[in-house]
């Protein structure tokens, strides 16, 4: 799993071994997830957007999108910025001009092979783990006790390390999934 565009906060402060956790929202095309977790990722690798860019040519090719394919999942790909050009131009993507800045902003995309994506099956938070839910927009930094039982409790789930358990939860290409005003400015 990557986080290669949106989030620009979180990608320019996230560090190797730290936990980045998606909850839902009350909105969702799937209904009020908003105590639910749609991924949790432990950060494995931390690379520029540039350096990314030159990872994907050889190691991820799947993750440059390719609008003409029947297979949702590549026309979805997150290295929307080519870097071969100076300024980076953007790729043909879920994002276009409008989100250049704040995707830029982020500098770094996180990698991780020790994740766990939900989608359009999230799995409910317990009880005595709801108060690392961020509320409204933005994100929450949480660094006590809870971090080591969000990290015992995802293990029980023994999903962590696979493949996603679910698909993305917006598939309508012709709407974007997030508005400028839903993302973590």
């Amino acid at each position: 799993m990557h986080l290669a565009i949106c989030k620009p906060k979180i990608r320019k402060k996230a560090k190797l071994n730290d936990w980045v956790i998606g909850t839902g929202s009350k909105n969702s095309p799937v209904g009020d997830i908003s105590s639910s977790v749609v991924y949790a990722m432990r950060v494995t690798r931390r690379v520029t957007m540039r350096d990314y860019d030159r990872i994907v040519h050889t190691e991820l090719t799947g993750k440059i999108p390719d609008w003409d394919s029947t297979d949702f999942r590549r026309r979805v790909g997150d290295s929307i910025y080519d870097f071969s050009t100076n300024p980076a131009t953007i790729r043909r993507s879920v994002h276009d001009e409008r989100n250049r800045k704040r995707d830029l902003s982020g500098e770094y995309v996180l990698l991780s092979a020790h994740f766990c994506y939900f989608g359009d099956r999230p799995v409910a938070l317990p009880a005595d783990l709801q108060s690392i839910i961020k509320i409204g927009q933005g994100h929450k930094v949480i660094s006590d006790e809870r971090v080591e039982r969000f990290m015992t409790w995802i293990e029980s789930l023994d999903v962590a390390r696979g493949g996603p358990i679910g698909g993305p939860q917006c598939k309508d290409l012709e709407k974007r999934c997030l508005t400028d005003e839903e993302d973590d400015d």
